[in-house]
């Protein structure tokens, strides 16, 4: 996708702030300091548009991001950070449940996980809720170019493993800095979103080959 307009809408803090235009959303998830702002600034070739917060856990909206016509990123909340207290963190769930579960035009969630470390228990939690209710999930390895080319197939191996992916399904390795696997992931996000469907459906054209995988289901349709 050629992104040609790509602008901040709001800080969401319930329901009643959503857009209401309907187009596809695509939320991000992860820890605080995962690099979610800096995913986002990647795919969009922006450099400030999505702004990393001065302090970890602070953010508590949901930031929505128009791409085009075409779809919205929205930075979901970064979780499992240590200061926040136990209330503020339950509320924090409640509130990221009651999007994940009840928003209609959300049609897949890119979960962002640290490929140097394995993933945390909350990262567990997250995934395996994701697929327990059948929430679309693409996840997503960042800061791929903090470890050595050679160590990440290892590191890969070990975020699959750890939270535990069906077989066949792969973390998207990715970074920021190095542009790595945007252009992979922003044909998973097409193919979610059923851009350019019109014109393929025109052509009649069956075309063999691996699907991009999500892990509620199987593909990201």
């Amino acid at each position: 996708m050629k992104v040609n307009q790509a602008e901040f809408i709001i800080s969401a803090v319930g329901p009643s702030q959503y857009p209401e235009d309907a187009l596809p959303e695509i939320a991000l998830a992860g820890r605080s300091n995962v690099g979610k702002s800096s995913l986002i600034n990647c795919l969009i070739s922006r450099k400030n548009l999505a702004r990393t917060s001065s302090q970890p856990g602070k953010t508590q909206t949901l930031n929505y991001y128009k791409v085009n016509q075409d779809l919205y990123f929205v930075d979901l909340p970064g979780y499992g950070y240590a200061k926040v207290s136990k209330t503020k963190r339950e509320e924090w769930g409640k509130f990221i449940e009651g999007y994940l579960l009840n928003r209609e035009p959300l049609i897949l969630v890119m979960q962002l996980v640290d490929l140097r470390h394995p993933p945390t228990k909350d990262d567990i939690a997250m995934y395996e809720w994701l697929l327990h209710m059948g929430v679309p999930v693409q996840v997503v390895a960042t800061k791929a170019d903090k470890i050595p080319k050679t160590q990440w197939p290892k590191h890969l191996k070990v975020v699959r493993e750890t939270l535990g992916m069906p077989k066949g399904v792969q973390p998207l390795l990715f970074s920021s800095e190095l542009k790595l696997g945007k252009d992979e992931l922003w044909s998973i996000l097409e193919q979610a979103i059923g851009y350019g469907a019109n014109e393929e459906s025109e052509e009649t054209v069956s075309v063999e080959g691996e699907t991009p995988m999500t892990e509620a289901g199987t593909s990201a349709e």
